[in-house]
């Protein structure tokens, strides 16, 4: 699944899907206790989310399968029914949120594929493209719009050191990983941001071209303010 975007496979699969059929041959899996019917629909080409769900219900139907003792069998029924709830609940979510998806692509598309630099700095930046239009009748607009981050390396004292210095390959490593980790919080707010000011009735001609982000005054970290580039900074 794309970070804020279903694509477009996966739109077409969950599209596919009947939520009464689906709760019918949830209902009978549970009653046979076997799943074959179920897998007649597209469940496992709609994302990792309704996938997961599905993959439970079916260790869920396998356990109670498996079953013999009276109480057994009842607390393996239980989870059988609460899993195939989650998956007719997964489905109907992801529905929502396509519904919500397609209403918003007729006046804002955000790009989310966004590729991370080959190696990371502390100073890091995410560029966020994106097309919008104020009515359905007006041509697309398109923009973009860069965060600017600089990583403060300084160390957490809150971990406890090593006993032995790890080599330099492993200290550069390390780093990588932790930058890696912030510049995918940045990614992701920035991403989140932009749509949120779209979603919100935000005028795309009003988004800076770069935008400096903030970061909490007691970790030095991101934290779910930094990436708004409409609210007053201090």
């Amino acid at each position: 699944m794309g970070e804020i975007n279903i694509p477009r496979d996966q739109q077409t699969a969950i599209t596919a899907i009947d939520a009464r059929e689906l709760d019918r041959l949830i209902d009978q899996a549970i009653r046979e206790e076997r799943s074959g019917e179920l897998h007649r629909l597209p469940l496992a080409a709609c994302g990792s989310h309704i996938g997961t769900k599905l993959h439970s219900f079916d260790r869920a139907l396998a356990k109670h399968r498996e079953a013999k003792a009276p109480r057994k069998r009842a607390e393996t029924g239980d989870a059988l029914r609460r899993a195939g709830h989650d998956l007719s609940f997964a489905v109907g979510a992801m529905k929502q949120r396509l519904e919500t998806e397609q209403k918003d692509a007729q006046f804002f598309i955000v790009d989310d594929q966004i590729v991370p630099p080959y190696r990371f700095t502390t100073q890091m930046s995410v560029r966020v493209s994106y097309r919008w239009r104020r009515t359905i009748e007006d041509e697309w607009q398109w923009g973009s719009i860069t965060f600017v981050h600089h990583h403060d390396p300084r160390p957490n004292y809150a971990v406890p050191v090593p006993t032995r210095k790890p080599s330099a390959a492993k200290q550069e490593q390390e780093l990588q990983n932790r930058l890696y980790q912030t510049w995918e919080h940045l990614m992701r707010g920035a991403l989140y941001s932009v749509r949120d000011y779209f979603r919100d009735g935000g005028d795309g001609a009003k988004i800076p071209e770069t935008f400096q982000v903030t970061v909490d005054s007691y970790s030095r970290d991101l934290n779910n303010y930094s990436t708004q580039f409409w609210r007053q900074q201090p």
